[in-house]
């Protein structure tokens, strides 16, 4: 096992391919200590109906992650209904949500060293008359923290989001400068914590048109972002903008940046997906544990059927290991700092 790493891995929506991506995973041998947090009949069950040789083997805090190809360290979590593949089932969402419960608990509690999620159906978790908007939101609450970000990255670009999954009429109320600068601090500081940089240089995206075209095309430039901005430069942070998002992403700009703030969901994820889907990963900042997740949907069509792509599987688990040991000599180095001379 690589470096002591241990993630745990949520097998998402059941119904969904999260399981069977899950079980890909023993296919071959593995150097990423990994547990998966899942219904362990399920697993069964799944890897029956793909033909899959896996053995199952059950984990607890303390033992070492099975790393072979052909099996599959499983923390085992009840309440998982029957599953038909492809088909949800709201008597399965209090179990999903179950599962994310004991890999962040897990997280905290120093069993693991970050946590990887497979999708989840927000719509199902819904229906079941649970208040679910995402993975990020409810982290953000059992963490206990008061402002988290969305950052979605690849090898060639990061973007982070000022704000997340609101109806677009709504976005320009929710850009104020407390916001902002919530953001704009936990992305600046988790570049240094989780990635390893040491002045993180930042791009700012513009909200309107053109950046507002000087006030003509929108005024949260100049009134909002622009101001907030001055003050974040006064205080050492290498910020950008606020630059007109069509011409942003190009690589005029992106060649000297190590990552983008878009001012919402759909003005950074658009490029970035087309940029890398398949490989990017979803990545949750401002929590105190490290979350990474895959960059695509339940895909309820293709459940099932063994033609589910773990490629984004591999990239989150591969950017989660690489996290938890920035993470670990991030807090090694405070640590040595507090130490009196």
């Amino acid at each position: 096992m690589r470096d002591g790493i241990v993630l745990a891995l949520t097998a998402g929506e059941p119904a969904g391919i999260g399981p069977e991506l899950c079980l890909q995973l023993a296919g071959k041998q593995r150097d990423t200590g990994v547990v998966v947090i899942a219904s362990r009949q399920l697993l069964q069950e799944r890897a029956g109906l793909l033909g899959l040789d896996v053995t199952l083997h059950p984990w607890q805090p303390g033992m070492a992650p099975h790393m072979g190809a052909g099996g599959l360290s499983v923390l085992h979590v009840d309440g998982c209904a029957s599953v038909t593949a492809g088909k949800l089932d709201a008597a399965n969402s209090r179990y999903v949500l179950d599962t994310l419960t004991v890999a962040a608990k897990g997280c905290l509690e120093g069993d693991f060293d970050g946590m990887v999620t497979a999708p989840v159906h927000k719509g199902i978790i819904n229906d079941a008359g649970i208040k679910f908007s995402g993975h990020t939101e409810f982290l953000q609450e059992l963490c206990d923290v008061e402002r988290v970000v969305m950052l979605l990255a690849t090898e060639e670009l990061r973007v982070a989001l000022v704000t997340t999954h609101l109806p677009l009429k709504d976005v320009p109320a929710a850009i104020t400068p407390e916001r902002l600068t919530q953001v704009a601090n936990i992305l600046n500081a988790d570049l240094k914590k989780f990635f390893g940089i040491a002045q993180p240089r930042i791009l700012v995206a513009g909200l309107n048109p053109h950046a507002g075209e000087g006030g003509h095309l929108g005024r949260e430039e100049i009134e909002v972002i622009e101001p907030t901005l001055e003050k974040l430069r006064a205080t050492g942070m290498q910020l950008t903008g606020p630059l007109p998002a069509d011409t942003l992403f190009t690589p005029h700009w992106l060649d000297d940046a190590d990552a983008v703030l878009a001012m919402y969901h759909d003005q950074g994820l658009p490029v970035l997906k087309f940029q890398g889907f398949g490989r990017a990963v979803n990545i949750t900042l401002g929590l105190p544990i490290v979350r990474t997740s895959v960059d695509h949907g339940t895909a309820l069509d293709l459940a099932g059927t063994g033609k589910a792509d773990a490629g984004s599987l591999h990239t989150a688990i591969r950017v989660g290991e690489q996290m938890a040991l920035s993470l670990k000599a991030f807090n090694g180095k405070a640590s040595h700092k507090e130490k009196p001379e």
